[in-house]
């Protein structure tokens, strides 16, 4: 058997929850389901860190956010750290970029005026840029005015503005359509120069290419028939404390985020607004169902690695906040869609350990025949995948939790320091999460937070303080220092000059952060 074709799918912003094939009530995602029938489903995969452009540098460097320190939108990434289009490109393959990245360019060697350290929407290394995203999606809009559509002068201003048409009774403010139809979306746009570029390809050589979806990210807004496809009176409710002054009292950061970022005020337009982002989300499965059918037609689909994932979750009015914030599950809490036949030995496979973004670029180097790079904070999930391990649910000495984290400093304002009184250097949080509990630790004089997940899944009452879970407290605050000292940088730690010249000893493979030796 010849060298794959490689596919990785991100849908923006897209909670592992809001799947049919992981049991939601709602919204239906057929392609979705259909892969995960025939690959393996991870159940309790997460992301690394939010919002966009950290959580694509955990999954395209495989390294932990402590260690690539993309810490917010248009923070750079340093060049010299590992990048999976480059590593893809070591084994042969050219990596096609459709959608974005989020990477803003490493400054410490450009001048000061270079045109390229004034956007962040940049494209990572490695890759052959076929179509990207833009701060205003000029690509897209382009098209959209080509198509006839008539957006002004400047079209970003208008092109998210929906029709101005009465709202009917039971729907909330974000149910008014868009002025595109469902073929001229963002995500028809992104499969359209796909399916053009793969007719280009050479049938007899692998191809690579990364399909990143835009969608279900806000705005909060979907064409016809997706606007109106969920009825807001059957989405379940948010999880959250009975009123906002309640959640905000559960700590001082979560009060000031909530003031940043609210859900809606109107039950009818929260309950519109969950509605609107499970139409978005059949959006995309539907434009994505265009490539699978695709690649069946062209009978390369069983010759092709396709992963699904996305960047982080989505609030959605879950701790009264929408869009991706803070510690709770629902900003990190992810879909992963492995489908390989060559190497899936149980099909419709549902993995419910522990597994993290980082470990994607480890996964696909591994499947490709490649070696993953000494320095990454993530492991290969081929164990999952193949035959030996099809009577059990994950290898020896799998990680026993997740580590996650989020930086809120804003090096453009001072806001951070009025609103809460911290040096950039402490506006940190890192949380490590396991099946019984949640320990959430702050780099400032914040206090910590404990969550005791068996009794109370939602994350609505602090235990940190209280005395029957000091122990349990003190355990989890240790097991994460032990974790962050294990995943500190390891560039260069395995190499030593000698008199005889260089030597290059890495560790030995280590247990995976919480597994026992």
């Amino acid at each position: 058997m010849g060298r794959p074709n490689v596919l990785l799918v991100t849908m923006d912003q897209l909670r592992a929850d809001a799947l049919s094939c992981a049991g939601h009530e709602v919204v239906r995602t057929p392609t979705l389901d259909r892969l995960a029938t025939e690959g393996v489903r991870f159940a309790n995969h997460f992301a690394n860190c939010a919002p966009c452009a950290p959580g694509r540098a955990s999954l395209l460097t495989g390294l932990w956010q402590m260690n690539h320190r993309v810490l917010e939108n248009g923070a750079p990434l340093a060049s010299d750290l590992p990048m999976l289009p480059q590593l893809l490109r070591t084994l042969g393959y050219r990596p096609a970029l459709f959608g974005n990245t989020d990477t803003a360019t490493d400054p410490r060697h450009r001048p000061t005026d270079d045109p390229a350290l004034s956007q962040w929407w940049g494209a990572m290394a490695g890759f052959d840029v076929e179509v990207i995203f833009d701060g205003e999606f000029t690509a897209w809009t382009d098209w959209l005015t080509d198509e006839g559509y008539d957006l002004g002068e400047r079209p970003i201003d208008t092109v998210y503005v929906p029709q101005d048409v009465p709202v009917p009774n039971g729907r909330g403010a974000t149910w008014r359509p868009a002025r595109y139809d469902a073929d001229h979306t963002e995500s028809a746009f992104i499969t359209d120069r796909f399916l053009d570029w793969l007719d280009t390809t050479d049938a007899d050589e692998p191809w690579c290419a990364h399909l990143s979806y835009f969608r279900p990210h806000p705005p909060y807004i979907a064409p016809e028939p997706y606007n109106d496809l969920y009825d807001p009176a059957s989405v379940p409710a948010p999880t959250r404390c009975a009123d906002r002054d309640e959640q905000a009292a559960l700590h001082p950061f979560l009060a000031g985020a909530m003031a940043i970022l609210p859900s809606p005020l109107d039950d009818v337009d929260q309950a519109q607004l969950q509605a609107t982002y499970y139409g978005m989300v059949t959006e995309v499965d539907a434009q994505f169902g265009r490539v699978v059918d695709a690649l069946v037609a062209r009978g390369v689909l069983d010759d092709t690695v396709v992963v699904v994932t996305s960047d982080h979750g989505e609030q959605l009015g879950d701790h009264w906040l929408i869009e991706k914030v803070g510690y709770a599950d629902p900003s990190y809490r992810i879909p992963l869609i492995v489908r390989w036949p060559q190497h899936v030995a149980t099909p419709g496979r549902v993995v419910e350990a522990f597994t993290e973004s980082v470990d994607v670029l480890p996964t696909l180097i591994d499947l490709l025949g490649g070696e993953v790079p000494d320095f990454c904070d993530g492991y290969s999930l081929r164990p999952f995948l193949e035959e030996g391990l099809a009577g059990s649910d994950a290898p020896d000495r799998w990680r026993e939790f997740v580590v996650t984290e989020y930086d809120f400093r804003d090096p453009t304002s001072s806001w951070i320091t009025d609103a809460y009184g911290l040096r950039h250097d402490q506006c940190g949080i890192c949380v490590l999460r396991d099946h019984h509990g949640k320990y959430v630790h702050f780099g400032g004089y914040f206090p910590s937070l404990y969550f005791d997940l068996d009794a109370d899944p939602g994350e609505l009452v602090n235990r940190a303080e209280d005395p029957a879970y000091t122990s349990t407290v003190l355990d989890y605050a240790q097991r994460m220092l032990d974790a962050r000292m294990q995943h500190a940088d390891a560039r260069l730690t395995g190499y030593r000059l000698t008199p005889n010249g260089l030597i290059h000893n890495p560790d030995p493979p280590r247990p995976h952060h919480g597994g026992t030796p």
